[in-house]
């Protein structure tokens, strides 16, 4: 079903990945985990490791399970799964089973991590640094009045991409 690649062999650009496409992160243990859409972060070589970089509000559930791990997935899907994208994120999964309402088929990789069948490509990412953003230390106001001005300030993770995994 899945094949490993390298970082360096990623057949589609990040940026249309993580921005249009959207992605799932993943963290917890099969007992207890939750996943979460997110549109925002990058792909990049850091400490001469390949990277994943992602953000997490202290008030989204899958925060709890990133900081608890420290580790997670990044799972990306085709367009034809956007709806289930949707509910994972305008639902919390405090309130409801998130993986059932979407029909997604959660399974667990070779680092632990929760991932989805359905995917098209998986990160296996362990968390390398992470810092809450600070507004002191926004050059340019605008994002900080746009983005932060009702929410809390995200968390920054950079996060070492273990395995790649892409349908086969």
């Amino acid at each position: 079903m899945f094949k490993k690649i390298s970082p360096s062999d990623i057949p589609e650009n990040p940026v249309k990945l993580i921005g249009q496409d959207w992605m799932l992160i993943s963290s917890g243990s099969p007992e207890k985990f939750n996943s979460m859409t997110a549109s925002w972060g990058g792909i990049g070589f850091m400490w001469n490791k390949p990277v994943a970089i992602v953000v997490i509000r202290p008030t989204r559930y899958t925060f709890e399970f990133v900081e608890a791990r420290k580790n997670f997935s990044l799972s990306f899907f085709g367009g034809e799964y956007k709806k289930a994208l949707g509910i994972f994120g305008s639902k919390s999964g405090r309130d409801c089973d998130k993986v059932a309402e979407s029909g997604l088929t959660a399974f667990f990789t070779e680092f632990g991590n929760p991932a989805y069948e359905e995917a098209k490509l998986i990160f296996d990412c362990s968390v390398l640094y992470s810092q809450m953003l600070s507004e002191s230390a926004f050059l340019d106001a605008e994002p900080l009045k746009k983005w932060y001005a009702s929410d809390p300030l995200h968390k920054l993770y950079i996060a070492e991409i273990n395995n790649i995994l892409i349908r086969s």
